[in-house]
């Protein structure tokens, strides 16, 4: 039986055995996923304990400082400077990131090389904002006043990777509208502050497609007012469980159809409305 294993801390109920060992028993393999709790000081210790897994995932507060126990980096680790996926092969560890592919298959029928509005620019808004930017977007970034001087780093980052794009930073308070895509990579909306909403209805109403990053609640304000007014929306928990998904394409080679993607992030959904999620 192959092992592998979630490090962060703390990690408290976690998603990702349910989601791990359902894509293992669709494919019939003989693995078990569980959970191991690192403490941030522990973390540099641990290299040849983590060697014994088949591979692992990564989650907070271990994505950067992960790095230092890896052999070989993939592109998408080097972009990001951030590991979520560990693939052990032959005794080395390949770090992955596949938040960027658990973003992009959750909003593959979006227009991202249109105009986009990106509400938050920390750690996966960084992602986002790179990802929109290599798909030739118009990237608006909306932000806090607090927010200023990351946002203002995060535009030059993605000048310099993509030196034609085009990328604008407004106070939330100052949005007027007129956007495709309205991306939420904050954690406005997210429980147990449900009633927020990042944006206001008007730019809402102005777009044609909404993704929030958040998964708890299933249903947060901006999806719901989306969903009430027509648009395209798609919430977090699809982007929880299509990086899982990238990272067995990684570890094994296995694919999956929407249909058996589909039932995952429902069982998911279901799970957070039971109370069941960190």
């Amino acid at each position: 039986m192959k092992n592998y294993t979630l490090i962060g801390h703390p990690l408290g109920h976690s998603m990702s055995p349910l989601i791990h060992n359902e894509l293992f028993k669709l494919k019939g393999r003989d693995c078990i996923y569980n959970l191991t709790d690192i403490a941030p000081e522990k973390l540099s210790e641990c290299g040849e304990f983590l060697r014994r897994f088949s591979g692992f995932n990564i989650t907070i507060p271990h994505k950067v400082n992960v790095i230092k126990l890896i052999d070989e980096l993939a592109e998408s680790a080097k972009r990001y400077n951030s590991v979520n996926c560990v693939d052990c092969k032959d005794g080395r560890l390949i770090g992955y990131n596949t938040d960027c592919d658990g973003f992009l298959l959750s909003t593959k029928e979006f227009p991202l090389d249109k105009n986009v509005l990106l509400i938050g620019c920390g750690g996966v808004g960084r992602m986002m904002a790179i990802e929109v930017a290599l798909h030739g977007g118009k990237l608006t970034i909306g932000i806090i006043p607090e927010a200023a001087d990351t946002a203002e780093k995060l535009k030059a980052e993605i000048i310099n990777i993509v030196p034609d794009t085009i990328v604008e930073i407004s106070l939330i308070s100052e949005l007027k509208g007129g956007f495709d895509v309205i991306i939420n990579a904050s954690p406005v909306g997210m429980y147990p502050k449900v009633q927020a909403c990042p944006v206001s209805d008007e730019i809402i109403s102005s777009c044609s497609y909404v993704f929030d990053a958040v998964y708890n609640p299933v249903e947060t304000q901006l999806i719901k007012k989306a969903v009430s007014m027509g648009k395209t929306a798609v919430g977090g928990a699809a982007m929880l469980v299509y990086q899982a998904v990238k990272a067995h394409e990684i570890w094994d080679g296995d694919f999956y159809t929407d249909e058996e993607v589909n039932r995952i992030i429902k069982a998911v959904e279901e799970k957070v409305r039971q109370g069941e999620v960190k």
